[in-house]
């Protein structure tokens, strides 16, 4: 009974934190579209997880661990809200191309700036570079085109 009762402790207590933490929720437009979640970890890191449709002819999924104003770099600024830039490193994967599928994985990176407003509101630039293996047609082969298809203008919800 002690046991029960202490993992309900620590499970209340990790949801508490989790749902503590700021959270933003929105959509990337760029080469195609990308549905985001991103959840703060800390005041300086946090996870974005995102479902993409690259050229709205696929579905893929990326998750990343981003460092918001890594190295102790603050964008000056004196007015209502605030600018952040992030960088982070990731996961890809997902199937390009519906008639002939292609399936990809491999690494993602993030690099972006975001203003957020003094209500709920977040706007960002995000360049996603996505690099890795793709399997097509039977052959297998190296993935270098998403280093010049990941430029997004990002509009979340804060909350």
């Amino acid at each position: 009974m002690k046991k029960l009762l202490l993992v309900a402790v620590f499970a209340v207590a990790g949801i508490a934190a989790a749902v503590a933490q700021p959270r933003a929720i929105g959509v990337n437009i760029g080469y195609g579209v990308d549905v985001s979640y991103q959840h703060s970890i800390g005041e300086s890191n946090m996870v974005d997880l995102s479902v993409n449709i690259p050229a709205f002819n696929g579905i893929g999924a990326t998750a990343t661990y981003d460092w918001v104003n890594p190295f102790g770099t603050q964008i000056p600024w004196d007015y209502k809200g605030d600018w952040n830039w992030n960088l982070g490193v990731g996961a890809g994967a997902g199937i390009y191309g519906f008639r002939a599928p292609s399936v990809y994985a491999g690494v993602v990176g993030h690099v972006g700036v975001e203003y957020n407003f003094w209500f709920p509101l977040q706007l960002s630039v995000d360049w996603r570079p996505n690099i890795g293996i793709v399997a097509a047609g039977g052959g297998v082969g190296f993935n270098t085109a998403g280093l010049y298809t990941g430029v997004t203008l990002g509009v979340r919800y804060l909350f």
